[in-house]
């Protein structure tokens, strides 16, 4: 099976018109033709992630997030961008990534959560223009309802995450929940006007936990840890469309972030 084969599946689940207008996801390094020995499924291309996949006789790796975000004027080592694309190009590995066009997909990354969590009756928090079914985020409900004390710590379980952040509790029952993996503080208001009783993401900035205690419950979990499920989905397509394939999730934690 060639590589242009699995970019095909990849993009009939997560269409690259999906993506953002500031992103650049799709094939970043690598040739189409060549036959794929073996396929790295991660969030991140790292190094390390490289010499995993060359451990294994992998010549494709994808990811969610881009090496390739901004443009490159020069390839001289100076940092880890650069020096990704040259081991991967000196060894022949190809590298795909999916990013917010598979964030806005149906069954994309917010749907992975919303299915971790048990959530029912989900749909797009924030449908593109024209769409009900593609967009930011998703909004669902709680099969029972929880406190808010009982709905953070089974998040905190469910994404293993060593340090949840929220706003004040103020006693409400959590039964309609609104998420967003990776960076979705932008979809807090949607959630209030849409009377969610708490929104979950991966990134807030500090200010925007003021003044919603009397509107929402508000939690962070961490970029990594709200995306860590994106290995999944790719893993579905690539079993489910291209069974001969060999695929490896990577056995490597590339959260830059630590907790002491």
């Amino acid at each position: 099976m060639k590589i242009k084969e699995i970019v095909n599946a990849l993009e009939r689940f997560a269409p690259l018109p999906l993506q953002d207008d500031y992103d650049n996801a799709g094939l970043q390094i690598g040739l189409t033709d060549a036959e794929v020995t073996g396929a790295l499924l991660c969030l991140d291309v790292t190094e390390p992630i490289l010499d995993e996949a060359i451990a294994l006789g992998c010549n494709l790796v994808v990811a969610h997030h881009p090496l390739i975000f901004r443009g490159c004027k020069s390839i001289t080592g100076k940092n880890y961008i650069e020096r990704c694309i040259a081991k991967a190009i000196k060894n022949d590995v190809a590298i795909y990534c999916a990013h917010t066009n598979l964030d806005n997909a149906l069954q994309g990354v917010s749907f992975r959560m919303a299915d971790k969590i048990g959530l029912v009756d989900v749909k797009v928090l924030a449908p593109q223009p024209g769409e009900n079914s593609v967009g930011a985020g998703v909004i669902g409900r709680l099969a029972e309802p929880l406190t808010e004390l009982e709905f953070l710590k089974h998040i905190k379980k469910t994404f293993e995450v060593e340090c949840l952040r929220h706003n004040k509790l103020a006693g409400r029952e959590i039964e309609t929940v609104a998420l967003c993996g990776g960076a979705g503080a932008f979809l807090m208001q949607t959630a209030i006007d849409q009377h969610a009783d708490v929104f979950l993401t991966g990134e807030i900035k500090y200010h925007d936990f003021f003044g919603h205690e009397s509107d929402i419950l508000v939690a962070e979990i961490g970029h990594y840890e709200s995306e860590q499920f994106t290995k999944e989905i790719f893993a579905d397509i690539l079993r489910t469309h291209c069974p001969d394939v060999e695929v490896f999730a990577t056995k490597l934690n590339t959260n830059p972030i630590k907790y002491l």
